[in-house]
């Protein structure tokens, strides 16, 4: 089962007292498991953004320290900013990550209310998905009237807060309420422009979110058209799962349209770009670039530089790291400040950082392979060669995809390089993973043998990592075995002047298969559960007999067109 870790991103009412803000975030790394991820302040705003994650409880922990501190720290009758609010830590959301259902985060968040509420005597609302009513639901709607309508606010019998103190008191009028929440991944994006005018950015504003604009009996301004309930009528936005609001931001001197992404999978960070590219255009503005306020996830990133690279018929199947340039450059995130996806893509914040042996230079890998430990061995060399062979293969077709003339192909191109980074990514994990089985493999030696239990607890050990052990180079062989198909089609269709480099491809394909099934015969003979043993060995003899037919029909088709 995945370890459980949910996000917590609390926005609290300060931007510009470091000493405050730094204090307020120190608490939580107080917490043991708790992972502090991210502090990014907005003087304009006079708000900052706090990211950390850990397991429930531990980050439960750190989400009350974090308010408690707020609570103490900041006075709300003296604060003032752009951004709506209504307490010094005016939101606490919690997002599951991994392990977790979002109806068993709200769990966490009603904890997290509850214990506000009566150890620190703090008011408050539960929404998104901790909302104890529909109407709570909206953030917006608990927020409404903010910080200077509390007082009225609470007094109202269908307001009352969820937790904490149910009338305004001294605690209240310091430190305001806070709305906690359990919520999906939701992106705070600002999207910058070439004007000052408040009002152009909310047109816009109104153009693209999903609430859009309320309707004017005369269509223009005046008294507003309401339906048959009294409600008021809207005319809805271009884009579902979008709010968003213009603001003029005076640290930049600039106007900028605030938008919350709240369903990404409904609308991406680029659809939400590029129509209000558009929407700014037709009212003679222009985009100069966008901010992204906290952290993003890198499928959103991925799937923007696949959204541009597409508008401009260019091959998807290149290395992560271009994409994620590719989605900086085409969204103009380093127009305010420079962007660091090391520090705003939250898999990259969250990876581990233990030295592997793909991350060392090729000198340094070969020099690791020298030494006078066993490992890497065989089976990381195969895999890294195997690497290297589909590397080939998806230049071939990234260098067709982009050929002067075949424009019209350049889809089928991109495909076949997109399997070929997929293929590649498999195998150069495999390099550090053969290692790491045998690792476990000499873990399991290494363990106590001085009573029966101990000795029965050994010879397990020894027998999984074996079979571990052999799994892996099985896997090698049949990534780098399947990974030949992607040079065999660009020796038939790609460009022909790279015709050796794709059969280079093959070739090295065929190393990691040949080089993997040695160590996949020579870890099986030690396995005691033969039947596991004997059914990886014929599976294995298969896939190397498969793959010394396929060189030598690779070799023919090469040497018929030399």
């Amino acid at each position: 089962m995945n370890k459980q870790l949910i996000e917590c991103v609390p926005n609290i009412s300060e931007g510009r007292d470091t000493a405050k803000i730094n204090a307020i975030a120190a608490v939580v790394e107080t917490v043991d498991g708790v992972r502090l991820l991210e502090i990014d302040p907005g003087k304009a705003t006079n708000r900052t953004v706090i990211t950390f994650v850990g397991e429930p409880n531990q980050v439960i922990e750190a989400a009350f320290l974090l308010i408690k501190k707020a609570s103490e720290l900041i006075d709300m009758r003296k604060h003032k900013g752009e951004h709506p609010r209504f307490g010094a830590t005016d939101v606490c959301p919690l997002i599951p990550i991994s392990g977790i259902t979002l109806d068993e985060t709200a769990v966490y968040a009603h904890k997290l209310g509850e214990r506000v509420g009566k150890e620190l005597e703090i008011s408050g609302y539960f929404y998104e998905n901790a909302a104890t009513e529909p109407k709570r639901k909206n953030l917006a709607s608990c927020r409404a009237g903010e910080y200077e309508g509390l007082k009225e606010k609470v007094a109202k019998p269908d307001w009352k807060p969820d937790f904490g103190p149910t009338e305004y008191n001294e605690q209240m009028a310091k430190s305001g309420c806070t709305a906690i929440s359990a919520r999906d991944f939701l992106i705070a994006y600002n999207i910058n422009l070439n004007t000052t005018s408040t009002r152009r950015a909310n047109a816009i504003a109104f153009d693209i979110r999903e609430a859009g604009r309320v309707q004017y009996e005369n269509g223009v301004s005046g008294k507003i058209a309401l339906d048959k309930n009294g409600e008021p009528i809207r005319i809805p936005g271009k884009l579902k799962a979008v709010k968003g609001i213009g603001w003029y931001i005076e640290e930049y001197g600039i106007a900028q349209i605030s938008y919350n992404l709240t369903n990404i999978n409904i609308t991406p960070l680029h659809i939400a770009f590029d129509e209000t590219v558009k929407a700014a255009t037709e009212r003679g503005l222009r985009v100069t670039g966008s901010e992204l306020i906290g952290l993003i996830p890198l499928k959103a990133m991925l799937a923007a530089s696949d959204y541009f690279l597409t508008k401009q018929n260019r091959s998807l199947g290149i290395s992560e790291e271009e994409k994620i340039k590719i989605a900086v450059k085409s969204l103009g995130l380093d127009d305010l400040k420079p962007f660091n996806p090391q520090e705003k893509i939250i898999e990259y914040l969250l990876k581990d950082n233990s030295k592997k042996l793909v991350d060392l230079t090729i000198s340094n890998f070969a020099e690791e392979t020298a030494g006078e430990s066993m490992a890497p061995g065989g089976g990381s060399i195969a895999a890294y060669v195997g690497a290297l062979g589909v590397s080939l293969g998806t230049m071939v077709a990234n260098l067709s995809a982009h050929k002067a003339g075949w424009d019209e192909k350049w889809e089928y191109y991109s495909n076949w390089a997109v399997k070929g980074q997929a293929y590649k990514n498999k195998l150069l994990y495999l390099v550090d993973e053969d290692t790491n089985a045998f690792n476990k493999i000499i873990e399991g030696f290494r363990m106590p043998k001085t009573t029966s239990e101990e000795i029965e607890n050994r010879k397990l050990a020894i027998e999984n990592a074996t079979k571990y052990a052999t799994e892996i180079p099985f896997e090698v062989m049949e990534t780098a075995f399947n990974s030949i198909e992607v040079m065999q089609a660009m020796l038939k269709e790609g460009l022909q002047s790279s015709l050796s480099d794709a059969a280079v491809g093959v070739l090295c394909a065929k190393t990691a298969v040949v080089g993997a099934y040695f160590n996949v015969r020579i870890n099986a003979k030690d396995i005691k559960d033969r039947v596991f043993a004997n059914d990886i060995l014929k599976r294995a003899q298969i896939i190397y007999e498969k793959t010394m037919k396929a060189e030598q029909e690779v070799i023919a088709l090469v040497d018929s067109k030399m």
